[in-house]
């Protein structure tokens, strides 16, 4: 699993009939920064993703890649790389926290 933050949506009106209906995010990973362990830096790449949990904009997210993200419930059978399983409440590096969604 990973962290990212939701950076925006993806719109595609063309696609496998397989994936009509299903929301795709873009997220940013979000790394603990090496040198400063209170903070995340940003990934330098970016992920479309289907969200299976109703994320938004801005919210950080847990997300799996590959064949796992295949066993996330209904996308067992879908094309897909990266699902959203989880959206994040808060995050604890080394007793402290660095993140919460309620600040």
């Amino acid at each position: 699993m990973f962290l990212a933050r939701v950076e925006g949506s993806v719109v595609s009106t063309k696609k496998d009939p397989s994936m009509s209906g299903r929301k795709l995010l873009l997220l940013r990973p979000q790394l603990v920064d090496e040198t400063d362990p209170t903070q995340f830096r940003q990934g330098k790449n970016t992920i479309v993703a289907v969200d299976s949990v109703g994320a938004g904009e801005g919210e950080m997210v847990l997300f799996c890649q590959g064949s796992s993200a295949r066993l996330a419930p209904q996308m067992k059978s879908l094309p897909v790389d990266a699902v959203i399983i989880g959206i994040v409440d808060a995050v604890d590096v080394q007793g402290k926290q660095i993140f919460n969604a309620k600040s």
